[in-house]
């Protein structure tokens, strides 16, 4: 059995002229919120799994948060930047082979519509659009992440932060 858990990013600054959407931080309601999520999926996931996240600052900031919540240091958040540049169906295994097969659960820090849209294609009934900091955790009665296929997956949560304010 595998689970995959997407975190989109939190609320982010406005995109400016004096910084690249790339070097977007998040916002304090943004990091406050991201906090709250991570304290409501420890409620869930115990042990987090491997943490892989887009290298853009707004999915960092939201990896390391997480990451604090559950007690993992940041360096042990792994970047790729494949999720930033490249992120879809067709580059899933890549990131997931990062991970190694030992490991049954990961978690993906990233970007929209990409996390929605990969989310939907693995759920078997699909997956609504992922708001800000939303969680999508999906498991699969699979061995090996080279098996994950399309409408195979089950949606065991969906976190969205309306739910807790």
């Amino acid at each position: 059995m595998k689970k995959l858990i997407f975190v989109r990013h939190g609320r982010a600054e406005d995109p400016a002229s004096e910084i690249t959407d790339f070097q977007r931080s998040l916002t304090i309601k943004g990091k406050s919120i991201s906090k709250l999520m991570a304290l409501e999926l420890k409620k869930i996931e115990k042990t987090p799994g491997i943490m892989i996240s887009s290298p853009a600052f707004r999915a960092l900031e939201t990896a390391y948060i997480f990451a604090g919540e559950f007690g993992i240091e940041p360096e042990k958040v792994i970047v790729n930047s494949n999720i930033y540049y490249k992120m879809n169906f067709h580059y899933l295994p890549e990131i997931l082979s990062i991970a190694g097969e030992e490991n049954d659960t990961l978690i993906l820090f990233g970007h929209n519509p990409s996390f929605s849209e990969i989310a939907d294609s693995l759920c078997k009934g699909g997956c609504d659009y992922m708001p800000k900091c939303g969680i999508v955790g999906i498991s699969f009665k699979i061995d090996k992440w080279t098996d994950l296929k399309h409408n195979t997956g089950k949606l065991e949560f969906y976190l969205k932060p309306e739910q807790l304010l």
